[in-house]
């Protein structure tokens, strides 16, 4: 069998609207994905749609209106022969639809495919579930998963090789499944970050993100939608009822241009977490993404076609990773997902270029770079998800399209683009730019 290189030949995304209360909540989130998708192929007419052999469908929260198989390729033209499959990588999903479609490619089961994700977040997430079966004691989620006995500790190993610190003790002791913003404050914990410098990060995050809107860089992954602007009640609570006037929506809604030291440091921490190590709560609203509605797509294509059609595809997918820690540090991901993703590549740490990093918390960013030993200076240098935001399903896709234009831009070679997945996973995908 021989091997092809599998490329990214363009990717765009729809802007980022708050979840529950954005300019998508009176949106259907499918054909949002339909218009990303046939707003992809408008922008490289040498691909026809009877190219598109596979697309694949992230979504994290299995909402009934998104996982239906087929149904966005239909509501984008795709022809019935264009098969589909949905992936619930959780955060990971869309970037694992990715690496999946680049692996058939390169073992040259198809020649082109597009990597999708999408995702509802707010109040509507479980729209359409109410009303069903309650759980039973054989269904639902499992209670055992909760708990953390001596047995499955001493059965589970603790991955220190990974990390520079240990993991408290304390920290392994509590249960191994817990709220994301929780395993952020176990990964401050752990390794003693400060206050000071999850909000210092964020502040940075900001200003990048503020300056490359002002510059226009993200006009060339965003495509503006027409949408109906929601109705909302005094609450911010949408009133469906009501019909909103149409109109264009091309910026993501998340960007704080003045976000500053002095009003991060006034926001209290974020309600239920606590600290095993009885240490200061230092996760904030302010320095936790957002919650985010939104739709990511990337068209991967084997080199050898791309080029024969006359396409000049921004970059070569070269390594691929997935990596599990604790599921109480479930931020740390990215380590072992990069070190994976780096020995596949045959490269190391100091030779990538560029780097976009799912800034899910600024605490596993900063903690998350300290191990792998790559410097803040060439991380997500036009703004990350603090600001852009991050609708759970379609971030890995934005990741990748962002780093594989950034390096277009830059004319830099190698780029990363990683995540943290809930429950204790990472992924990441290192290109290599064909400029």
């Amino acid at each position: 069998m021989k091997f092809r290189n599998a490329v990214i030949v363009d990717g765009v995304r729809s802007p980022f609207s708050w979840g529950g209360r954005g300019m998508f909540e009176a949106t259907r989130m499918d054909e949002v994905a339909a218009k990303v998708v046939r707003a992809l192929l408008e922008r490289n007419p040498k691909v026809k749609p009877t190219m598109i052999e596979d697309v694949g469908i992230g979504n994290a929260a299995n909402s009934p209106d998104l996982v239906l198989l087929g149904a966005i390729s239909r509501l984008a033209g795709l022809p019935a022969e264009t098969t589909n499959f949905f992936t619930n990588r959780q955060c990971g999903s869309s970037m694992e639809t990715m690496q999946r479609i680049a692996m058939a490619i390169m073992v040259g089961s198809m020649d082109c495919g597009i990597a999708l994700g999408v995702e509802r977040m707010g109040r509507s997430l479980t729209a359409g579930r109410e009303g069903g079966p309650p759980p039973t004691r054989v269904t639902g989620p499992n209670p055992r998963i909760f708990e953390k006995t001596k047995l499955q500790r001493d059965m589970a190993e603790d991955h220190f090789k990974y990390f520079s610190v240990p993991i408290p003790d304390e920290i392994l002791d509590a249960p191994p499944l817990q709220p994301m913003v929780q395993t952020a404050q176990n990964v401050v914990d752990m390794y003693d970050l400060t206050r000071e410098e999850l909000d210092a990060y964020t502040v940075r995050s900001h200003k990048k993100l503020t300056a490359a809107y002002e510059k226009g860089i993200y006009k060339d992954e965003i495509i503006p939608l027409e949408v109906e602007k929601p109705v909302f009640n005094e609450k911010k609570e949408w009133i469906p009822e009501e019909r909103g006037e149409m109109v264009i929506f091309d910026r993501d809604e998340c960007v704080r241009p003045n976000c500053n030291m002095e009003d991060l440091g006034k926001l209290p921490p974020v309600k239920g977490i606590v600290s095993y190590c009885n240490k200061e709560l230092k996760i904030t609203a302010g320095n936790s993404c957002p919650t985010n509605s939104g739709a990511s797509a990337v068209l991967i294509m084997a080199e050898d076609v791309a080029i024969k059609l006359g396409l000049e595809p921004l970059a070569r997918i070269v390594g691929m990773g997935i990596g599990g820690v604790k599921g109480q540090i479930m931020g740390m991901g990215p380590v072992p997902a990069t070190i994976k993703a780096l020995k596949h590549a045959g490269l190391t740490a100091d030779q990538i270029d560029r780097v976009e990093f799912n800034e899910a918390f600024a605490c596993q960013v900063i903690a998350s770079l300290r191990e792998l030993k790559i410097p803040e200076e060439k991380v997500n240098v036009n703004g990350g998800s603090l600001g852009i935001g991050h609708p759970l399903g379609a971030t890995g896709a934005r990741l990748v399209l962002t780093v594989a234009k950034e390096l277009r831009r830059s004319g830099k070679r190698y780029g990363l683009a990683t995540q943290c997945i809930g429950a204790g996973q990472g992924i990441s995908t290192i290109l290599e730019a064909m400029n």
